[in-house]
């Protein structure tokens, strides 16, 4: 990952609702929600989550695809795999392994 696209994933999650979002779809997992039941769950105008998932869509933190009449959003896990490791891939002189278990940043459940 270039550090280009950290900035851009970490400004997209620097908001409130945009942090909410995909830390729903983070736990749904990769079959993600309807856009619905994303609005339904946190609250959230229709108008106001489009806007938040473009912009997460842009950071390329979510994907999504269309069924039927629904639009459904997922976390891109690659995205935040990359996202992950980048931020911690010089940890400890380049060593993460000696300061961070997988545990503890819960990637080893993904």
């Amino acid at each position: 990952m270039e550090s280009r696209q950290a900035i851009d994933s970490l400004a997209a999650l620097a908001q409130e609702t945009r942090l909410a979002i995909y830390r729903l779809l983070v736990q749904a997992g990769p079959e993600g929600l309807a856009a619905g039941a994303i609005a339904e769950k946190l609250g959230v105008a229709p108008a106001t989550l489009s806007f938040h998932l473009k912009e997460l869509a842009r950071a390329g933190l979510v994907t999504s695809r269309t069924a039927s009449r629904f639009i459904y959003y997922a976390a891109n896990f690659e995205r935040m795999a990359a996202l992950m490791t980048y931020l911690t891939e010089n940890c400890c002189g380049g060593n993460p392994g000696e300061c961070l278990a997988p545990g503890e940043t819960s990637l080893s459940r993904c």
